[in-house]
C-alpha cells in the first residue's frame, strides 16, 4: 500500500484492548491512546451468560489519533448490541439483514474466526486532541455442559497497564452450585488478592481488580502481566432425575442430564486419512491420539480402523472387541501407516458402514448399542467420487439412519461446509482440529465427549395444552458429561403445575422419567434483578432456537432451506442478535464518513483469512494487523475492487524504509510509463491458525501455500500442486514427497534432503489482459552445511507480449524458499527479486493480496 499520510496515522493505531482473546500488542503511551477504565460484567443464570464490556479511552496527544476496539468472542455469542460515545454524543449500532446490508453498503467480505473457540469483533474511529470516547459491547450465549463442567472463557490482553480495571463474574444458579473453579493462565502469588470468590448455594460473585503496581510486569515498567486465559467452571447440583424446569416471564427452560446411569457399549470405526497432505506433525499427532483412544476403550467396545489415501485399507473386514490382543494388534496396524497418495474420502466411509453391516448381521455386537464412525481428514476428496454433493448422497443413503457420523477436520485446509453436513446429516457433528502442538489433545478430548453414551432414543413430552414453540425435543443420544436443553413458551391455559416426561433407551429398557414443577414458585425465583437480564428466558429461547434452525437449514434444500433460515432471520432481527444471517452497522461521527459492519463468521470451507471491512474513501480489511489495502496506480481506469479505490502517492524510499519495524516489510518499487514511480509498502503480521497461500491460481491449476509457526517464526511444511500434469510436492522438515498422477497411475516418491528434482510450470499473472509468463524448469537444491540443511527453490519466467503472446525477453524473476533445520525446528526465509520486466508493464492495475500470515518478504527493482 502507498506510504502517505495514512501509513503514519496507522503506524500510531493503538488496539484498545483484547478480552475474550488476542489485543494487538500496544504499550501505555503519554502522547498516545490510553485505556484509563477496562471492565467486563458478565452475569450467567441458568447457564444463560450476558456480557457487557466497556473501555473508556482518552488521547493524551495533542492531534488526532486513530483508536482500535478490538474483541475477540466465543464463536458460539451472539453480539446483541454495540454503541459508542465520541465527545458525548452516543453512536448506537443498528441490527440489519446481512444480505441487504452487504447491497446497500458493497460490502464484499465480512470477518471471520481468528482462533478456536473465539471470533474477532473490531471498529476503528478516531479522537481528538484530549478528547474522551467510550465503547460498549454486548453479547449472549448458552454455556454448553462438556465433559461434565459450564466454562466461561475470557482471555485478557490489554497490553498496556490500566488504571481501573475489574472483572465481574455472577452466576445465579437455582439448581445449587456443586463445584466453581477459576483458571487464570497469568496468576501470579502478587495477583492473588486481587481476585475474590463469595459463594453461597445458588449464587457466586467472582472479583478480579488488580492494581497498577500488580498489573506490571516489572516494577517501574510499563509492560503489564495480563497476558492469558481467564476461565471460569462449574457444575450444578442434580436431585431429579428428570431433569430440572426452571420459569421466567412466560418461558421455560428444561435442562437434562440425569446421573449414576449404565454406560452403554459403543462400536466405533476409526476413518483415518492417510493422504500425503497428512504427513509430518498431521499423521504423527493423529497416531500420538489414536494410540491413547485404544486404551481408552472398554472390553464391551467394540471397534475396527479404516486408513485411506487413494487407496482404502482396513485393519480387519468387521469390528473385534476391545481385548488386550486385538488393540495391541491394532495399535501395530496404525504405527505401520504411513501418510502418501491421494483422497478418496467417500470409498474409505463406506466401508466403515459396511463394516458395521457385517458386524451387525453376524450378531457380532451388543444389543442396545450405540455404533458410531469418527472420520479424520484434512482435505478435499481427489480420488474416487469427487462431487461433495454426490458423496454426502451416497453416505447419507448408505447409513440411512442406523449409525452417527462424527467429522473431524484437521486443519483449514479443509472444507468443513462439506464435512459439517456430512455429519449433520447423519446423526453427528463436526469439529475443526487446530494443527497445533497439542492437536492429539484436542482429538482425545473430542473423543471424551462421545466416548460414553448412557441413554439412545431420547423424546421429551409435555401436555399439548401447556406449552407451545418448542425447541428440539428430541434427541438421539446422550453422553455422560454433556446436557440436553429444551426451551418453550406456556400457553395462556397452562395448568399451575407443569408436567413432563423424559423417555429413552438404556441398554435394552426403555426408561421414563418424570417431574412436576409449580409455574407461580419457579417465576418467583427469578425476582432477584440483580442476577439476571430482563426477560432473559425468552432470550435463552429465542438464541436456542435459532442455532437449531440453522443448523438444520444445512441438512435442508430448495424451499425448506429458505424457510429455515427465513425464520432463523425473523427472530434474529426481533431479538437483536447478530447472527450468520445479520449484521450490526456502526455509524461513526459524519466528519470520519465511514460505517463499519460487525458479522458473524461460520465454520464454512477453506479459511485462510478474516475480516472486517472498513468503508470510506481509504478502503482497508482489518485483522487485529492491516492484511492488506487495495490501490490503483494512476492511468488505471477500472478499479481493482468494485466500488473501493485508494489513490496512491509516491514516497521516496528512503522515507518508507524508516517505518520498518523489528522484521522487514514487503518493499515493492514500480515503474511505470512517463517514469512515473510507485512504491508500495505491506507489513505482513501473521497468525498461527492460518495456513498461507503463497500463489493461488485455479484456472491454471497451480497452488503454493504453507503452514507458518508465528510462535517460532517458522513453516512447518509448505505444499506445491500443479494440476497439468498432476504432481504435488509437500515439504516438511522430515523429507520432501511428490505425488503424481492420480488414482491407478498415481505414483508417490519420498525423497530425504540430499535428493534433487526439477519440475516445469506455467503462471499465469493477470495485468490489464492476461500476460503469459512461462515458468522454467526449477531446481529444488537442497544442501548440507555444518549441520544446517537446506531448500533452495529457484524459478525463472519468461515475459510474453500482452498483445501476440510471442517472447519478448527473458527476465529472471528469483522467487526462492531457504529453509533451515536446526535442532527439530524449520526456519523458511521468502525472499522475491524482480528484475526490469516490470518497467514493460505499462498502463497496469496491480493487486496486491497477502493473507494474515508473519511471513517477511522483501522486493527490491
Amino acid at each position: 500500500y502507498p506510504y502517505t499520510a495514512r501509513m503514519e496515522a496507522l503506524a500510531h493505531i493503538l488496539l484498545l484492548f483484547l478480552l475474550l482473546a488476542s489485543f494487538s500488542p500496544v504499550a501505555a503511551q503519554e502522547d498516545g491512546i490510553d485505556i484509563y477504565s477496562l471492565t467486563m460484567d458478565s452475569r450467567i443464570t441458568s447457564r444463560f451468560a450476558h456480557t457487557t464490556i466497556t473501555s473508556h479511552v482518552v488521547n493524551k496527544a495533542d492531534r488526532a489519533q486513530e483508536a482500535t476496539f478490538q474483541v475477540e468472542i466465543p464463536k458460539t455469542a451472539f453480539i446483541t448490541n454495540f454503541s459508542m460515545i465520541i465527545d458525548g454524543v452516543t453512536y448506537p449500532g443498528e441490527m440489519k439483514e446481512k444480505a441487504s446490508a452487504q447491497e446497500r453498503y458493497r460490502l464484499a467480505l465480512a470477518k471471520g474466526a481468528t482462533g478456536r473457540n473465539l471470533e474477532q469483533f473490531q471498529v476503528s474511529v478516531n479522537v481528538a486532541p484530549t478528547a474522551n470516547a467510550t465503547f460498549e459491547l454486548v453479547y449472549e450465549e448458552l454455556l454448553k455442559r462438556q465433559l461434565g463442567k459450564y466454562e466461561l472463557m475470557l482471555k485478557v490482553q490489554p497490553q498496556q497497564l490500566v488504571k481501573h480495571l475489574q472483572i465481574d463474574i455472577h452466576i445465579f444458579e437455582p439448581q445449587g452450585i456443586s463445584s466453581l473453579d477459576t483458571e487464570i493462565a497469568f496468576m501470579t502469588k502478587d495477583l492473588a488478592d486481587a481476585l475474590t470468590t463469595t459463594q453461597n448455594k445458588t449464587k457466586a460473585h467472582i472479583v478480579f481488580k488488580p492494581s497498577l503496581a500488580q498489573q506490571q510486569k516489572e516494577p517501574g515498567k510499563l509492560d503489564t502481566i495480563l497476558d492469558g486465559n481467564f476461565i471460569v467452571h462449574y457444575d450444578v447440583n442434580r436431585t431429579a432425575v428428570a431433569g430440572d424446569i426452571q420459569i421466567e416471564n412466560g418461558y421455560f427452560v428444561h435442562h437434562f442430564a440425569p446421573r449414576e446411569l449404565p454406560l452403554l457399549p459403543k462400536n466405533v470405526v476409526f476413518v483415518i486419512d492417510k493422504s500425503g497432505s497428512m504427513a509430518g506433525r498431521k499423521i504423527k499427532k493423529t497416531k500420538e491420539a489414536l494410540l491413547k483412544v485404544l486404551d481408552d476403550l472398554k472390553p464391551e467396545d467394540h471397534f475396527s480402523l479404516v486408513a485411506f489415501s487413494g487407496r482404502v485399507t482396513q485393519w480387519k473386514p468387521v469390528l473385534l472387541q476391545a481385548s488386550e490382543e486385538h488393540l495391541e494388534s491394532a495399535k501395530t496396524f496404525l504405527s505401520n501407516t504411513q501418510a502418501l497418495g491421494a483422497t478418496n474420502i467417500n470409498e474409505a466411509i463406506l466401508l466403515a458402514v459396511r463394516m458395521l453391516d457385517e458386524s451387525d448381521s453376524r450378531k457380532q455386537l451388543p444389543s442396545g448399542s450405540v455404533s458410531m464412525v469418527i472420520l479424520l481428514t484434512d482435505g478435499d476428496p481427489t480420488e474416487g467420487e469427487t462431487k461433495l454433493q454426490k458423496i454426502q448422497e451416497n453416505v447419507k443413503a448408505t447409513v440411512a439412519g442406523r449409525y452417527h457420523l462424527y467429522c473431524l477436520g484437521f486443519g483449514f485446509d479443509v472444507n468443513y461446509a462439506f464435512l459439517e453436513k456430512l455429519a449433520l446429516d447423519n446423526g453427528g457433528v463436526a469439529r475443526r482440529i487446530y494443527e497445533d502442538s497439542d492437536a492429539d489433545l484436542q482429538l482425545q478430548d473430542f473423543y471424551q465427549e462421545v466416548a460414553n453414551p448412557l441413554l439412545t432414543m431420547v423424546e421429551f413430552q409435555y401436555p399439548d395444552n401447556a406449552v407451545e414453540l418448542l425447541t428440539q425435543d428430541s434427541f438421539r443420544v446422550f453422553f455422560k458429561g454433556s446436557e440436553l436443553v429444551v426451551a418453550g413458551k406456556l400457553t395462556p391455559q397452562a395448568p399451575d403445575l407443569l408436567s413432563a416426561q423424559v423417555r429413552g433407551q438404556s441398554n435394552t429398557q426403555n426408561i421414563n422419567f418424570q417431574t412436576e414443577v409449580n409455574v407461580v414458585n419457579k417465576e418467583k425465583v427469578f425476582e432477584d434483578s440483580e442476577y439476571i437480564s430482563h426477560s432473559f428466558m425468552e432470550r435463552l429461547w429465542a438464541y436456542l432456537t435459532i442455532q437449531q434452525l440453522l443448523e438444520k437449514a444445512v441438512s435442508a434444500s430448495g424451499t425448506a432451506q429458505q424457510s429455515l433460515k427465513g425464520r432463523a432471520l425473523d427472530l434474529s432481527l426481533n431479538f437483536s442478535f447478530v447472527t450468520p444471517l445479520t449484521c450490526m452497522v456502526v455509524n461513526q461521527p459524519n466528519d470520519q464518513g465511514q460505517r463499519q459492519l460487525a458479522m458473524k463468521s461460520m465454520e464454512t470451507g477453506k479459511q485462510y483469512m478474516e475480516h472486517f471491512l472498513t468503508l470510506g474513501a481509504k478502503a482497508s480489511w482489518y485483522s487485529g494487523k492491516i492484511v492488506f489495502i487495495i490501490i490503483s496506480v494512476p492511468g488505471t481506469s477500472t478499479p481493482l475492487s468494485a466500488g473501493i479505490t485508494t489513490p496512491p502517492i509516491p514516497v521516496p524510499l528512503e522515507e518508507s524504509l524508516k517505518s520498518m519495524e523489528r522484521a522487514p516489510h514487503f518493499i515493492l518499487s514500480l515503474f511505470l510509463r512517463k517514469k512515473q514511480k510507485e512504491i508500495l509498502c505491506v507489513d505482513v503480521k501473521g497468525s498461527p491458525f492460518r495456513p498461507l497461500s503463497l500463489i493461488s491460481d485455479p484456472v491454471q491449476g497451480i497452488e503454493v501455500k504453507g503452514h507458518y509457526k508465528d510462535f517460532l517464526d517458522t513453516f512447518s511444511w509448505l505444499q506445491v500442486s500443479y494440476k497439468t500434469p498432476e504432481v504435488q510436492v509437500y515439504v516438511n522438515q522430515d523429507s520432501i514427497i511428490v505425488i503424481r498422477g492420480r488414482g491407478q497411475h498415481e505414483k508417490s516418491t519420498s525423497y530425504q534432503w540430499q535428493k534433487t528434482f526439477s519440475l516445469g510450470l506455467v503462471l499465469w499473472i493477470r495485468a490489464l489482459h492476461w500476460a503469459p509468463l512461462s515458468l522454467l524448469p526449477s531446481q529444488l537444491i537442497p544442501f548440507v552445511l555444518e549441520n544446517l540443511v537446506s531448500l533452495h527453490c529457484s524459478i525463472t519466467f519468461t515475459y510474453h507480449n500482452l498483445f501476440n503472446h510471442s517472447p519478448i525477453e527473458e527476465h529472471p524473476l528469483n522467487f526462492q524458499f531457504f529453509a533451515t533445520i536446526k535442532m527439530g525446528a524449520i526456519n523458511i526465509f521468502v525472499s522475491v527479486v524482480l528484475f526490469p520486466f516490470l518497467r514493460s508493464l505499462w498502463n497496469t492495475a496491480l493487486e496486491v493480496l497477502l493473507l494474515d500470515q508473519r511471513v517477511y518478504t522483501v522486493l527490491q527493482p
